[in-house]
Formats: structure tokens, C-alpha cells, sequence
């Protein structure tokens, strides 16, 4: 689990987030982290998740997101906030600026039933896969790597494409073979902090934290 300075880098799509709440000091507040998303970087694909909430503020360069189909460029000091279940993607456009940004994450009203601490083993593998060189040029995983991941985090996530329809057959046949040839959703090697850092004080007061 998390603390504040703790890194997660995603060293194939150009994610590098240092959290600024994490699971050990959160309490009862939203986890926040500093994303930066270097040139050209993008979250692996669009999706959305089901319980949670996320709230997005660029503080330096710029952010594209779509939201629910709508294109939004976030400028330093704006904010968008993504409601549980509601579709998003985001990318860094910038082939030279890096875009700083606050992300908070809050569980949704009602989903008492959901840990919000599972987000971070997602991020976990997901990065640690990338940073072992086991995704594509995306950051996407093997099918079978995929489809266990996809299973274990439904709560946590879902991707849009392919169609519902089609991923739920897949994963009838895909999640079950992956995990009898070995595959894990939740590998302790991946899902743990990838490094220890001080952050930037300005982000923190940004964020409402004291150094």
C-alpha cells in the first residue's frame, strides 16, 4: 500500500504519478496524486469505472480528456471531475510539454461495499507488466494477461472497447485459460511502489497538504 512520495511510473505510456495521499495516510479523504504525463503520454485505453470518482486539475501544460464524448483541453487551474460510470479518456498531445495534474480519487455515494485500496494493485500490475516489457507498444497486455486482469478488477474498471457483448464471451474463455496457464490478476512483485520520493511542495499546497 501507499504513502505519501510513493512513485508509480508507467514507463510505456509516460505516466509517472507520485502520490500525495495514499492508503496509509488518506484517512477518510480522497487519495491524490501528481500525475505527470510527458509528451505524447495516454492512459491505456478509454474506459470507465464503476465506483469510483475521479477528479482531474492540471496545474502545468496542458490535458486533453473526453468525457461522456465530449473533448475538453484542461488548462492550468482547470478542473474536470468524472462521475462513477461515466466514459473518459485522456492523452497528453504535447509532442514537447509535460502536463502536471492533480488527480483525486473518491469512492462514489453508496458503494460502501468497495475498496477504493484495490485501484492501486491495478495500477500496480498494469505498470509493473509495462515496465517488464509485457505490453505492447500501448501498454496493453497479452489477451490471456489481459482477460485475468479484466476479470479480477471489473469493480475497479471498464474498458469500452471491444463491445461488452464481446469482451464478456472472451473473458468466459479467455480468463479462465490465462489463469490455469499461470497468469495472475495480483502479482505482490508488480503491486507495490516502484520508488520513494520527496514531493514538490507547490503541488502539495495545490493540493491542500502541508510539506
Amino acid at each position: 500500500m501507499s504513502r505519501c512520495g510513493d512513485v508509480y511510473e508507467n514507463k510505456i505510456t509516460g505516466e509517472y504519478a507520485v502520490v500525495l495521499r495514499g492508503t496509509e495516510d488518506r484517512g477518510d479523504g480522497p487519495a491524490i496524486a501528481h500525475l505527470t504525463a510527458r509528451p505524447g503520454a495516454a492512459v491505456v485505453g478509454e474506459h470507465f469505472h464503476p465506483y469510483l470518482i475521479e477528479k482531474f486539475t492540471a496545474l502545468r501544460g496542458r490535458l486533453d480528456a473526453r468525457i461522456a464524448g465530449k473533448h475538453l483541453c484542461l488548462e492550468p487551474g482547470q478542473s474536470a471531475t468524472v462521475e462513477a460510470g461515466v466514459v473518459h479518456d485522456w492523452w497528453n498531445s504535447s509532442r514537447a510539454e509535460e502536463a502536471h495534474v492533480l488527480v483525486e480519487i473518491t469512492r462514489a455515494p453508496g458503494a460502501d461495499h468497495f475498496d477504493p485500496g484495490r485501484f492501486e494493485l491495478l495500477i500496480g500490475m498494469l505498470f509493473g507488466l509495462a515496465n517488464d516489457g509485457k505490453v505492447d507498444k500501448n501498454g496493453r497486455p497479452s489477451p490471456l494477461q489481459a482477460a485475468v486482469i479484466v476479470r479480477e478488477f471489473a469493480d475497479m474498471v471498464v474498458f469500452t472497447h471491444p463491445p461488452q457483448a464481446v469482451q464478456k464471451v472472451l473473458l468466459g474463455i479467455l480468463a479462465p485459460l490465462g489463469k490455469l496457464l499461470g497468469y495472475k490478476a495480483i502479482d505482490p512483485v508488480y503491486c507495490r511502489p516502484h520508488a520513494h520520493v520527496t514531493p514538490d511542495p507547490e503541488v502539495l499546497a495545490a493540493a491542500g497538504l502541508s510539506s
